[in-house]
Formats: structure tokens, sequence, C-alpha cells
């Protein structure tokens, strides 16, 4: 696991946002971090420092001087010790200290003494936010090589809208896991495809599949988080869509087709992972076909095959990966695909396995090339997903 042992430290400011820092301790421990909070003195004002000790097990950090602390010199120590630190919320005060180099709290200490990833929230009144004083004080940071997340917009608790709300916890759990993940495929371009598609009948009805889209998304994310520009040409999912990937939008087999095609000469690696009906409607109804006694019978004709498209039409270095989802014969289908389609992996899952197949958060997959087959274990989709990232790059 990637924050597994990682020693992650959040720096919280005097800003009502404080409270959703429990959330984010909490996450960033369930994935095995070591995580130490420092508090400003005002930061206490919002939330107890108790609140932290008992979710990280770690003391929370307010005094300079605190004697009772592990290390002889406390910022310096922890600033060594730190492999990523978070200042969020971060107060326009604390973004004007850091941009000017003051070190007068054992926050700013510690801060000024890391080298390690620093990343800042802000989180404050929108007309702070927008002084032009604190937008040049954050563009220092950028210049100093910190990354500063943009707030989000909304209601603030002052009563004004705008922006400068903290982005959710959520979002800087992200944040966190991008920073810390080794950048191996940076300056590669990724394509991959996810979810159903749906072929139409009429204007009510359509014929899809079970597909959810996780496994094709979890794909899109590791990548992105490994330095790939990444492009996701998605079918109709409930999914949030990673941050900082390209979502392309498509509907049917036929959108994701063009869609594809009009994306894939300049990708270094494709994945498709997407479940594309074979079949649709020979013939689409304008209007609702009306229900009457007696059976109907419905004229299904092939889509194209995108996967085939793609191997006849790959460019000189191009690495194409499919999916493979079986019910019997899962080797022997998988290899006849990989070999028919001229592509360099298949991704093979039973639907009948358990842990495996549509909606859920685990898979068990093969991986099969030319040169042999690698069967993994019940792993989760995002550990699937950096594994066979992983037999792409070696390929």
């Amino acid at each position: 696991m990637l924050l597994k042992g990682k020693h992650i430290v959040l720096g919280v400011t005097g800003s009502i946002a404080a409270y959703k820092i429990a959330s984010l301790a909490s996450m960033l421990v369930k994935r095995q971090a070591d995580v130490t909070v420092i508090m400003t003195p005002n930061a206490v004002n919002f939330i107890n420092p108790i609140t932290f000790e008992s979710l990280t097990g770690n003391k929370c950090l307010v005094d300079t001087f605190d004697r009772n602390f592990q290390f002889q010199v406390e910022h310096v120590a922890l600033a060594k010790l730190a492999d990523l630190f978070l200042v969020a919320p971060a107060s326009a005060n604390v973004i004007a200290k850091a941009a000017h180099g003051i070190a007068d709290d054992m926050l700013t200490t510690t801060l000024l003494a890391c080298r390690c990833p620093r990343i800042f929230a802000p989180a404050m009144n929108t007309r702070m936010y927008e002084n032009p004083i604190v937008q040049d004080n954050i563009q220092k940071l950028g210049d100093y090589g910190m990354e500063v997340i943009a707030p989000a917009a909304g209601y603030l608790a002052c009563g004004d809208t705008g922006a400068g709300k903290m982005p959710e916890p959520e979002t800087l759990f992200e944040a966190i896991v991008k920073a810390l993940t080794p950048k191996d495929l940076a300056g590669k371009k990724v394509l991959v495809t996810a979810g159903p598609t749906q072929e139409r009948m009429d204007p009510v009805r359509y014929i899809s599949n079970h597909s959810t889209g996780k496994m094709g998304y979890a794909v899109a994310r590791a990548a992105m988080l490994r330095g790939a520009d990444v492009t996701l040409v998605s079918g109709v999912t409930a999914l949030q869509p990673p941050a900082g990937v390209k979502v392309v939008p498509v509907i049917s087999a036929a959108d994701m087709a063009q869609a594809v095609k009009e994306a894939a000469p300049a990708q270094d690696i494709i994945v498709k992972a997407a479940a594309v009906a074979d079949y649709r409607p020979a013939v689409t109804a304008d209007e609702k076909i009306k229900k009457k006694d007696g059976e109907l019978t419905v004229l299904l004709e092939r889509t194209e095959d995108i996967l085939a498209w793609l191997g006849a039409n790959r460019r000189e270095g191009q690495i194409l990966c499919g999916f493979s989802m079986e019910t019997e014969h899962l080797l022997e289908n998988s290899r006849a695909k990989l070999e028919k389609k001229k592509i360099d992996m298949i991704v093979a899952n039973n639907l009948r396995q358990e842990g495996a197949g549509f909606g859920t958060d685990t898979n068990v997959v093969t991986l099969l090339t030319k040169e042999g087959t690698e069967e993994l274990p019940l792993l989760s989709k995002e550990e699937v997903a950096d594994r066979l990232l992983d037999r792409l790059m070696a390929l």
C-alpha cells in the first residue's frame, strides 16, 4: 500500500474548516499512514487537540517548546521525518508567513525546515482570498515549489458566497496520494475506456449491460497518479471522474468508437476496459414502442469492434490492452482474443468467480501477453490497476 509507513504531517490553522481535518486524519490512518498533527494556537479554538491524538495515536503539537515531545529538537526532527506536509485549512496568515519565511510557531518552524513535498489548502473569506496581497503570497508559494490546492466555491461560514471553501477531505486525500506516487508514467499519454454503452431502441428504452465502470476508472486514476496525461472515454456511470483526468462522455458503442478513433493516434498506451455492446437494434424507433399482446422481436446488428480497429490501426510503439469478461473457458477465449485482435495484453476475468465481475470493489484477473500468463490473487480494483500498468510499462 502506497501510504503504509509514510509519515504525513498535517498543519491545522485557525479556521472553521479545521473540523474537516479530523476526517482526513482518519482516512490516512486507515491506510496505515503515520500521521502527526501540528496546530497553531488559534486552531485550538476551533477543534480540540485531543481529537487528533485519539485519531492518530500521536501527540498533537501546538507549543514549539513542549518538553514532553519525543524528539529533542521537535520541529527539526519532525521535518526530517516527514514524507509530506499538508497545511489545511491554510489561513491567509500562515500563507503569508510561509511565503516570506516567517517561523514564529511550531507549524511554521517545522514547515520551514521541511524538504518534503508541501501542500497548502487555502480556506478563508472570499474577499480575503481574492485580495491581491493574498494572491501574490499564493503565487510565491508556487514559485518556491510548494503546491496550492484551489479552494472550492460556495456558501461560506461567514455567510458570503464565493471562492474560499476548503476542499473536502477526499480531495485533500487525493492530493496527498498523488504527491507521494512515483511518476513513472510522466510524459506518457494514456487513453482508458470505461463503463457500459447504451444502444437505443426508442426514446424510452435501450440495450446495455451491468458494467459500473469501476475498473476502468481505477485504471484512469492510477495512470493519472503516476504522472500520465490521461483521457477517459466513459459510458454512462454513477462514478465521480478522477480529478486531473480529461473525460470524454459517450453513450453508444458508435459514440465510443468515434471518440477512441479521434484520440488514439496521440496515445502511448490504450486500455480498453469498457463493456461495449456487441449488438444494437438494427432499427431505432422515433416514438415509444407501444406494448401489445403477444411477443416482440427486435432485430440486432453488430456494432463496430473498437479493439480490433485499434489493433489494425495502431501507430508504431503504441501499447494496446483489452479486457475479457468470460463465464467459461477463460484462458482459451482470452488468448484467442489477444491473437485475433493483434494487441499486447488481455486482462481476463471470470464473471462467476467470487470477488470478480461487475459492480464489485475487488477483482480477480489473469494478465495474458504473448510471452506468458500471470494470475493475480483477489485484489482491490485500484491494486489491479497498478499491477496491469506495471505490466504494460514492462512491455
